[in-house]
């Protein structure tokens, strides 16, 4: 049996756009109720939301039963040993957050990565578990370093000014900007939808694509979706579960009680 190509990374690749959604209840009956609305991605958050290793597992094998949703998961810090135990459960797509240089990201690069005579340095432990089959991919440790897709959070004012030389590193094959963090890194706590921020945004995806790597992004916004994707985003995220649960039952609760809790207004491109 053959190692499983990676159908995002190669979308990626191919500059085609993938239409994403955010999984944050840490749960695989609602992972499996999304993972069947269409999207091309769903991302598992373990930064953001109280995942653990067989939360992860559990969601994975969930939206695996729908072959159009790719799984993606975010690692909670970017270390080599959580980066293994995510792969081993058969995640083929990470997401690393604050990623401000380079250096950083080639460690992660090494981290995804079996060693092999390439050059590469990989320090992958050597086990596949979950993710060869318990060895029914019998080519997983010479197959697997071509089928992992890396993507690394560019979030603070540093990652702007050393933008180029990651997205250049190679073994990254996207960079995805974090709006709220790299709002608040540029003195905008909590509005991702300033002009100084969208500016950045803007120019870091034309760094992105000048670099020959793919950006992302998240935005809860349809409009300013549709605008990112317009300057080439190629992985972009477009809805929160946490957050259409909680709207929509604050709105349907407001619509039958006057003294139902109100949600604030939500800011535009509002994410966490």
């Amino acid at each position: 049996m053959q190692t499983p190509l990676n159908p995002f990374k190669q979308a990626l690749a191919q500059r085609r756009a993938q239409i994403g959604f955010w999984l944050g209840l840490a749960n695989p009956y609602s992972a499996e109720i999304c993972a069947g609305a269409g999207f091309d991605w769903l991302l598992i958050d373990g930064e953001h939301s109280p995942n653990g290793l067989q939360d992860l597992l559990s969601q994975a094998q969930a939206i695996a039963a729908y072959p159009g949703s790719h799984a993606i998961a975010r690692v909670p810090v970017g270390d080599a040993a959580i980066i293994k135990q995510y792969l081993d459960v058969g995640l083929q797509t990470l997401l690393v957050p604050m990623v401000d240089t380079p250096e950083q990201a080639a460690q992660l690069v090494r981290a995804c990565r079996y060693p092999q005579n390439d050059g590469q340095g990989g320090v992958r432990g050597m086990a596949g578990a979950r993710a060869s089959r318990w060895g029914r991919y019998p080519n997983y440790a010479k197959e697997a370093n071509a089928q992992v897709c890396l993507l690394v959070q560019a979030e603070t004012r540093e990652a702007l000014q050393q933008l180029d030389a990651i997205a250049a590193t190679p073994g990254v094959d996207g960079v995805f900007i974090g709006p709220a963090d790299l709002s608040a890194s540029l003195g905008h706590v909590g509005d991702p939808g300033h002009p100084e921020v969208q500016a950045a945004i803007e120019d870091a995806i034309a760094r992105i694509l000048r670099a020959g790597k793919a950006p992302g992004i998240l935005t809860t916004d349809e409009a300013q979706a549709r605008h990112y994707l317009a300057l080439g985003a190629v992985f972009v995220a477009v809805g929160l579960d946490t957050q259409i649960l909680a709207r929509q039952t604050s709105a349907l609760a407001a619509r039958f009680k006057t003294d139902a809790p109100a949600m604030p207004a939500q800011a535009k491109g509002s994410v966490y």
